[in-house]
């Protein structure tokens, strides 16, 4: 399992905004393997600036390649992105 954080880039909201739909649908075709997953709001919860998702995934590489495939990935929009191996202990 990991855990996956991307920072948009700084002035990218639009890029985010216009491959929003297209986002979703990568993940609900992924739904098996997301945990959870959304996106990193401002501090006055008006926009947003990343995304983090925990995605039950097992080897490093398959993680790489699919969020390689990540619609939002493919357009440019992060500055960052970080991954952690994740162990869930609750709930």
């Amino acid at each position: 399992m990991f855990v996956v954080h991307c920072q948009d880039k700084p002035g990218a909201q639009q890029v985010r905004l216009d491959n929003r739909a297209a986002h979703l649908e990568f993940l609900k075709a992924n739904i098996d393997k997301v945990v959870m997953a959304g996106p990193v709001q401002t501090d006055d919860r008006t926009g947003m600036v990343g995304s983090v998702l925990v995605l039950d995934i097992a080897e490093r590489t398959e993680l790489d390649a699919l969020l390689a495939q990540d619609p939002y990935a493919k357009a440019g929009l992060f500055a960052a992105v970080t991954v952690l191996p994740y162990k869930k202990v609750l709930p």
